[in-house]
């Protein structure tokens, strides 16, 4: 018999993998009877867990937000990956601000068991932060409705503006965000159209559930259709690079959402990359952080060149200081 808090713990971790479960399931499941599962709701909203019930013998329970911020239990592994990934976004600004996610982090090392925060400390001290390209950024509450939005297994009603400028309205059933690294990607699919399509997260206006239930009948590989879609965009310039680095290590520092690559050698990858001007690309060269050369076009190496001189006679100002 395991202890009703370990009983708890199993219950949430449940009622979080998918939208509705029934009674009976959860019963089988957790290998308890029903009137426990019934007791032991009552105790998780009591906690401040929003758990919702239909009744009826189709009904069920669903987890939803709750009144107030419930209690959180991580293990050593995920307390770790929680602490690493809200410093990647306070780093990065990868949610659109660093405040929210700086503030989560401070909370959260003040209270690690020491085991956690020393290896936090060594990570810490053997990270290098590159800066990343001037891209549009999603703001963390569209990003969070997004998410939602795919958990939830419901029909939404999106707004939309395109790389034009064009505003439109579609429903659509809700997949999957994927980041390529530079940008959020939602997929979906577009019901009127019938077809899987990728939408660029910082370009949503707003989306709202209809209530429907989605259809995700044969849905893609989300990574393989966000590839696909950013492959077939046509670019004004296109760099072609050369890594001292094998294909395995390359496809890490340019993903395949990035650019196209091609062996040279056992030892070293040609990899032709978009952009919408010499600048542009040059500054998300110098983000990889990687000894790497410019093949072509010569635009692309004098913008590189040009950048690179700057900031080392910024940095030679701040030193002379």
């Amino acid at each position: 018999m395991i202890s009703t808090s370990a009983r708890l713990l199993r219950l949430v971790s449940l009622l979080s993998t998918r939208p509705v479960w029934t009674c009976s399931e959860l019963a089988e499941r957790m290998a308890v009877t029903g009137r426990t599962v019934r007791r032991d709701i009552a105790r998780l909203r009591e906690l401040g867990y929003g758990i919702e019930s239909d009744p009826g013998p189709w009904g069920g329970y669903r987890l939803v937000g709750g009144a107030r911020v419930p209690p959180l239990i991580l293990d050593d592994e995920e307390a770790l990956a929680v602490a690493v990934a809200l410093r990647e976004a306070a780093l990065s600004g990868i949610l659109g601000g660093d405040g929210a996610a700086v503030s989560a982090l401070l909370k959260l090392r003040q209270v690690l068991p020491p085991r956690i925060a020393d290896r936090l400390g060594e990570m810490d001290a053997t990270f290098v932060h590159t800066s990343r390209t001037e891209e549009p950024q999603i703001s963390h509450g569209t990003l969070l409705e997004l998410a939602a939005a795919c958990r939830r297994g419901e029909r939404a009603w999106l707004s939309y503006r395109d790389h034009a400028g064009r505003d439109s309205v579609r429903d659509v059933d809700p997949y999957r965000l994927v980041h390529t690294g530079i940008r959020w990607y939602f997929v979906a699919r577009d019901v009127a159209r019938d077809q899987w399509r990728t939408f660029r997260a910082d370009r949503v206006l707003r989306i709202r559930p209809t209530g429907q239930p989605a259809e995700l009948v044969d849905p893609p590989d989300p990574a393989l259709l966000v590839s696909r879609g950013i492959a077939s965009v046509v670019y004004p310039l296109y760099g072609r690079i050369r890594l001292p680095h094998p294909m395995d290590r390359a496809l890490r520092l340019v993903p395949p959402t990035i650019g196209t690559h091609h062996p040279d050698g056992p030892d070293a990858t040609i990899v032709e990359i978009g952009a919408n001007d010499a600048d542009q690309l040059a500054r998300y060269l110098l983000g990889l952080g990687t000894p790497l050369r410019v093949l072509s076009p010569d635009g692309v190496r004098e913008a590189l060149l040009r950048r690179t001189r700057e900031l080392f006679e910024d940095n030679s100002g701040r030193s002379s200081q």
